[in-house]
């Protein structure tokens, strides 16, 4: 059982379906075209052997708790351990007591004691909403005005109500930017093979912060030796930090890390699996999925190893508007009756997230982030060579996407 409806949830649930019978709750119209069952039934009335939540709310909400109340195996840790990402000042405090490296920051509910302490900041500016904001509550800018403006209208309550009445104003670190997903069953840990996201809506990471625009796996630029570094500075003291609260966190432990010269400091946590890296790591791993979270949910990761193979990069098509205003309704071209491409593409997957079907039974788009289109190949040139054809296929009125997802790495790849 997989709960959640976006492109990440689409993406599980494709490929744990290789090892089992998925149902997703409440899933879209992309993944029922692509042979999945979706229902709208809640998932504390569902049975299934396998419990897997894709998105931010629920789980910070407390499901995974209210399941395994039922006796249900869960991936995803209960309320207590989602606070690392349901308040940004919480997890700040945390990784302080952890002694995790991170960004030096200040936790502000009042708007001059927040702008006294941002003007004695020097560029650039990065203020955060204190909850969760879909992945846009966060500003980095090299303006001051800018910077006081955003402070002043979250701390209002304008922008994102509740959750930005409190913000986190941090340092701006530099450095190359790493996702790394640790799957925790309570007592151990496996990490996943780094990735890498693209946060802005334009190219050359310009405009607004959206939920991420594309990703691409693995990230080469992050070497072993790093990986260990990150467990020995960041990892290891976490998941004592957990014991040490008596948090039994079974589920995603997702890890935004700004990688240096100097050094790694953590970004950010997150508690479930990353949109969009999921749609370029799930098909990596495919049918070992299955085996991998159902370890996770029943607490014996162990020795447990698994080795992705090959490379992919997903190409995000975003509505018009995105991330501010995205319009819907418009008819989505290039996808058969199945969600993929009308013109199928070998190596090529579209993943579904703001579709619908309209009268007809065609798909129009339905959300902000409309498609994730995701190709894999030997190495990332490769992949994203894939990625971008299938990409091009897929058109609709006003689509937004960027040109260079992980344009960078592949020209290392070739």
């Amino acid at each position: 059982m997989v709960v959640g409806s976006g492109a990440r949830e689409h993406a599980l649930a494709w490929a744990l379906a290789k090892s089992a019978d998925v149902v997703v709750t409440p899933g879209n119209a992309g993944m029922a075209a692509h042979g999945l069952t979706c229902v709208t039934t809640p998932a504390t009335e569902l049975e299934a052997d396998l419990f897997v939540i894709g998105p931010d709310q629920p789980v910070v909400d407390g499901l995974a708790d209210v399941l395994r109340a039922q006796n249900k195996t869960v991936v995803g840790p209960g309320a207590d351990g989602a606070r690392l990402e349901g308040s940004k000042a919480f997890m700040k405090e945390f990784l302080t007591a952890a002694g995790v490296p991170t960004a030096a920051y200040g936790v502000f509910d009042n708007e001059s004691a927040a702008l006294e302490f941002l003007s004695a900041m020097k560029p650039p500016y990065v203020i955060k909403t204190d909850g969760l904001a879909a992945g846009k509550g966060v500003l980095v800018t090299r303006d001051l005005d800018e910077a006081r403006v955003d402070v002043r209208e979250k701390l209002s309550g304008e922008v994102f109500g509740g959750a930005g009445t409190t913000v986190v104003i941090e340092e701006g670190l530099d450095g190359e930017e790493c996702s790394l997903f640790i799957l925790c069953d309570g007592t151990n840990a496996l990490c996943l093979a780094p990735s890498q996201d693209f946060k802005r809506v334009g190219d050359h990471d310009e405009g607004p912060n959206t939920g991420g625009m594309g990703a691409y796996a693995p990230m080469a630029a992050i070497s072993v030796q790093q990986l260990d570094e990150i467990w020995r500075l960041v990892i290891s003291p976490t998941l004592s930090e957990l014991k040490r609260r008596d948090i039994d966190y079974r589920g995603v432990l997702y890890a935004g890390l700004m990688v240096s010269r100097s050094g790694t400091k953590l970004l950010e946590y997150n508690v479930r699996f990353g949109d969009p890296e999921t749609q370029v790591l799930a098909p990596l791993y495919g049918d070992g999925l299955y085996d991998l979270l159902l370890a996770v949910g029943e607490g014996h990761l162990g020795d447990t190893t698994l080795t992705p193979s090959g490379a992919a990069v997903t190409v995000i098509l975003a509505a018009e508007g995105y991330p501010i205003r995205p319009r819907t309704g418009d008819l989505i071209h290039g996808l058969g009756p199945d969600g993929q491409l009308a013109e199928p593409l070998e190596n090529v997957i579209v993943f579904h997230a703001g579709t619908a079907r309209n009268e007809q039974g065609q798909f129009v788009t339905n959300g902000g982030r409309v498609v994730a289109v995701t190709g894999l190949g030997a190495d990332v040139a490769e992949a994203r060579r894939r990625a971008y054809e299938g990409a091009a296929l897929v058109t609709f009125e006003g689509s937004v996407r960027r040109s260079d997802i992980a344009l960078v790495a592949s020209k290392g790849a070739q």
